[in-house]
Formats: C-alpha cells, structure tokens, sequence
C-alpha cells in the first residue's frame, strides 16, 4: 500500500471482503464496516462491472491529511478526503488493488454540520466519490464534472442516501 510506513501508528485495522479500513490512533471510523463495504461494492459495480473490489481506507486526523496533501499533491491544507489510484483506468483489473483512500475525519465531521448531514452520511458520499477517482472518473473539466456527478447521484440514490448534486441529471445507468 501506497502509505504502508506512514501508517504504522494505525491502532485498528479491519479487512471486510477485500476493504482494509484502518483507523489511526485516537481517530474513529466514520463509516461501519458494512456501509463502507455496500458504497464501495455498489461504486465499483455501478461505474465498471466490478465485483470484487480491494482498497484501503484510511481515517486520519486532519494533520495527516494535510501531511499527504502537501507530499503527493503540493498542495499545503488540510481536505475532507484524498484517493491515490494505483493504475490508470484503462489497467484496471477486478480483484487487483484499486487504491487507497484517506479521509480527514474532523474535517468531514465540520463539513457535514455544514451540510446538514450526519457525518456517516457523508463520509459514505465522500467514499463513493473517492471509489470513482480510483476507477478513473474525474472533474477537472465541465463534461467529466457532469459525468462523474450524475453516476454519484445514482449510486447515492441506489443506496437510499441523499443526492449531492440535485441540480444534475441522473444517468441512466440507475
């Protein structure tokens, strides 16, 4: 994995079907195992036929999230969720390692008060964004955007959560 020395503190790690949640000392999960699986398996199956998805998630404590922020991305903040995709999309291969995904777990906390949603709630959109980014989905430009957008109402509206984007059409992919 990508943050193997990185994440050495973790204190508790937790493999369902192929998903390795890790959550750094001190730091909760915000997602239970069965609804970061059921996002992730619904994510990958939805968006590329995938049925056996293996990723890790990580929750860290902001500092960290920052730390990978400035390391891989130059980019010197702290941010609610980062994805770190192990092949291009064209290379994927189901069953082989998709990526990893680390979430900033005060932040997205701060953010869903924000957003008048529970942090689970948000955390498992956050999930399916960051599953996607792995997969090899974008928003860079204003037709990706779009693209990606619509395929997350359909997954979030298959998993009986909110829309994030209401303003944007579902595919027909639902």
């Amino acid at each position: 994995m990508l943050f193997a020395i990185v994440w050495l503190s973790a204190l508790l790690m937790l493999t369902i079907n192929m998903i390795d949640i890790i959550s750094d000392e001190g730091i909760v999960a915000l997602l239970d195992a069965q609804s970061a699986e059921k996002a992730v398996q619904t994510s990958c199956w939805m968006a590329k036929q995938l049925k056996k998805p293996v990723l890790c998630l990580r929750f860290a404590s902001d500092d960290a999230v920052q730390t990978c922020n400035r390391t891989w991305r130059e980019q010197d903040k702290v941010t609610d969720v980062l994805s770190f995709p192990m092949f291009e999309a064209a290379d994927i291969i189901d069953g082989e390692h998709l990526g990893d995904i680390i979430f900033a777990t005060d932040f997205i906390v701060q953010e869903s008060q924000r957003l008048h949603l529970s942090p689970a709630d948000h955390a498992c959109h956050l999930l399916v964004h960051s599953t996607l980014h792995l997969l090899g989905y974008d928003h860079i430009e204003d037709a990706q955007a779009q693209t990606m957008q619509a395929l997350e109402n359909d997954i979030m509206q298959h998993l009986d959560l909110h829309l994030p984007y209401p303003e944007i059409h579902t595919t027909s992919l639902s």
